[in-house]
């Protein structure tokens, strides 16, 4: 039974680690799809977790490309060349687990799996390309496996559904406020729902903590993707306005398995299909002058997460675990997603077999890099602004609660 709570205690740390890296991930990956818990021992279990992240993207050299809709933030050259863009936020996640019988477990969970907060604000030359962009979702899933003995261990089959709400804004200066009635911002509002499903198969040894899995997760398809673009600071109108966009399909891979007593090591890799999201349009039911179509201009190409790490138990209570992480950036000339490094840590504390208490911490590097125009399929996107940023630091800190019972 020690034992037995010395491997948990060790894989929780883990964890802990992994969920704390995998929230600066690229494109709008915040926290992702996570179905840990269902390899979770025990006949029932709950756990609760909140991670706080928080990039801090610099953005210096910048410049105003455009004149046709004023320079700066007041269209007469004004504004900073340099703003902080990004913003933290938090990633909660919510999951219980039931095993029905000696085969299938099922779990069922909450999570919060895209978004992005960009808010440089009015005062900057980049104004007329954002003043605030921000993306978020909610993700409500079921899962469930099933499992048979083969050699020393038993194979896990794999498969789930969930269910996805998407929405967000953004605002950017569209003509200077002198020459408008209002203050010269537009706005356009989305939302939209759409349904996923999962698979994968798992080879698991419990006697020596180690695990194999590779699980799929579909693209979700946003096909009602509709909202509205208010243009009433202008002296203009709103109007609705509708589109479409999939969030991305991803493939991932985990191993983890003991290597000495008291040690664990792991790793990861992940795919995410992060290049079909290029340019997003919306358009009104009927196009005007007064009611012009616009778009959601991202570029991105495909993600790569690789991660690996070791975990360490100190007695029947701790464990600990770091890790390392690089995360390959989705940007291809327009946007501030570059590369991120992340070194994480993770320490668990199990006071008796039925609790378990994770705290863990990642720090980081965003790479540098600049935007710019970059020509796509013979347009160019990103003709308003031009800047650069250096090196940029991130941090993120994450704790939970897991209950078995």
């Amino acid at each position: 039974m020690a034992q037995n709570r010395l491997k948990k205690s060790i894989l929780a740390a883990v964890a802990g680690v992994l969920v704390a890296s995998a929230a600066q991930a690229g494109g709008l990956e915040r926290s992702g799809y996570n179905i840990d818990l269902l390899f979770d021992p025990s006949d029932y279990a709950a756990e609760a977790t909140a991670t706080y992240v928080n990039p801090q993207r610099d953005l210096k050299n910048v410049t105003d490309i455009n004149p046709a809709n004023g320079i700066g933030s007041n269209g007469l050259g004004g504004g900073s060349t340099s703003v902080r863009d990004t913003e933290g936020y938090w990633a909660p996640r919510v999951g219980v687990k039931a095993g029905l019988g000696d085969s299938i477990d099922c779990m069922a969970d909450y999570s919060q799996p895209w978004g992005a907060h960009a808010n440089p604000g009015k005062n900057w030359m980049g104004a007329n390309d954002n003043i605030e962009t921000k993306v978020e979702s909610d993700n409500y899933a079921a899962t469930c496996s099933y499992k048979w003995d083969m050699g020393p261990g038993f194979v896990r089959l794999i498969g789930g559904a969930f269910y996805q709400e998407v929405g967000g804004f953004k605002e950017r200066l569209v003509a200077p406020d002198f020459a408008v009635p209002g203050n010269g911002i537009g706005r356009l509002d989305l939302e939209g729902t759409g349904w996923g499903w999962r698979t994968g198969v798992a080879y698991e040894i419990p006697e020596y903590a180690m695990r194999a899995s590779l699980v799929y997760n579909s693209a979700v398809d946003l096909d009602d993707l509709s909202g509205s673009i208010d243009l009433r600071e202008l002296g203009l109108t709103k109007y609705d306005v509708s589109g479409s966009a999939s969030m991305p399909d991803s493939l991932e891979l985990k191993v983890q398995s003991g290597i000495a007593p008291g040690w664990l090591a792991f790793g990861s890799v992940k795919w995410t299909d992060w290049s079909q999201l290029q340019v997003l349009r919306f358009c009104p039911a009927t196009v005007s002058v007064l009611t012009p179509c616009t778009s959601l201009d991202l570029l991105y190409r495909d993600g790569w997460t690789i991660t690996g790490g070791i975990g360490h138990k100190f007695n029947d209570q701790w464990s600990g675990a770091v890790s390392l992480a690089w995360d390959r950036g989705t940007s291809t000339g327009i946007g501030t997603q570059t590369d991120t490094w992340t070194l994480g840590t993770a320490v668990s504390y199990t006071p008796t077999q039925n609790i378990e208490l994770r705290l863990a911490g990642v720090v980081g590097i965003l790479t540098s890099g600049e935007s710019g125009p970059t020509t796509y399929q013979g347009e160019v996107f990103g003709d308003e602004v031009t800047y650069s940023f250096d090196n940029d630091f991130v941090g993120a800190i994450s704790t939970s609660l897991k209950v078995r019972f």
